[in-house]
């Protein structure tokens, strides 16, 4: 049955193929890899949303959302806190040059404080600024544009932020769209390609570097429509250093594939499906799928 097959269903025949493969995974066979749900609060203009990640174009004030909430940052990190969910992410959708820019930091400061240790935090990430986050309770800070410049890896800068927020305190974001048959990590609001590839060798070159990868599949990030499984593929080869991916789960038949093309390496985030954000997938019932609880 294909994943668009699902999403067809009625809201409550979804979440039964949920509790029925949650079920099953109690009985998968035991093994030491397996994948792990990772919750996201992404914020922009001062707002937790869901956005379709190829459309975020800041100069041009365009951004198409699927999700705005009525609640703060804070009440996320609160729900996640109390679910006992750890490793997930914030990202600042706005630069600092956004008029937007203060209230958007504002939100993401209540929800370190909310659940110090607990919660990733990317955007706009540099040496300058990384302190102040950690200082706040991030347990790690997330980069992608101040290590790739002019289209490639600043071996320089990585090792900057290396030595300003330590190895053990630092994700990559390796977010990419596909060009020309191959994945490339982009920068600058996944507006700008550059020459890296995500790719076995990129991984295992950078792995020394980092504490952790998170990859958001750009092209289908915020549509539900289906994961990249080739990407799932690549990010799946990488043993002994924790990856997320995100970008367009959309059922739990997704989550299947993606444990199993992934090898269970690969922990996952779900966002514009999740019902926390208006989506039809439960999330107590991604708990139990991925074991968290």
């Amino acid at each position: 049955m294909e994943s668009a097959d699902i999403l067809c269903f009625s809201s409550d025949r979804l979440f039964d193929v949920g509790r029925k493969k949650s079920y099953h995974e109690k009985n998968r066979r035991e093994k030491e890899e397996y994948m792990r749900f990772r919750p996201c609060i992404d914020i922009h203009n001062g707002q937790v949303k869901q956005i379709v990640g190829g459309s975020l174009q800041e100069e041009k004030g365009k951004v198409r959302e699927n999700f705005v909430s009525g609640q703060d940052a804070g009440f996320y990190a609160r729900f996640y806190r109390e679910s006992k969910v750890k490793g997930g992410h914030i990202i600042l959708l706005n630069p600092e040059t956004s008029p937007y820019f203060q209230a958007t930091k504002e939100q993401a400061m209540k929800a370190l404080a909310e659940y110090p240790g607990g919660l990733q935090i990317g955007g706009g990430i540099r040496p300058e600024n990384a302190g102040e986050y950690l200082q706040a309770g991030a347990s790690h800070v997330i980069v992608t544009s101040y290590v790739f410049r002019d289209g490639r890896i600043s071996w320089e800068n990585l090792e900057r932020l290396e030595k300003s927020a330590g190895r053990e305190n630092l994700v990559l974001d390796l977010s990419c769209r596909k060009r020309d048959g191959q994945y490339y990590i982009v920068t600058d609001r996944w507006q700008k390609f550059t020459d890296t590839p995500v790719t076995e060798e990129t991984l295992l070159e950078l792995s020394g570097h980092c504490d952790e990868f998170l990859v958001h599949a750009v092209d289908v990030e915020g549509k539900a429509s289906g994961i990249e499984t080739e990407l799932v593929r690549i990010l799946g080869e990488l043993e002994g250093k924790p990856v997320t991916y995100a970008g367009g789960v959309g059922s739990f038949a997704d989550l299947e594939l993606l444990e199993r093309e992934g090898k269970g390496r690969v922990d996952v985030t779900v966002g514009s499906a999740l019902d926390l954000f208006g989506g039809p997938m439960k999330y107590e019932e991604i708990l139990k799928f991925c074991r968290n609880i």
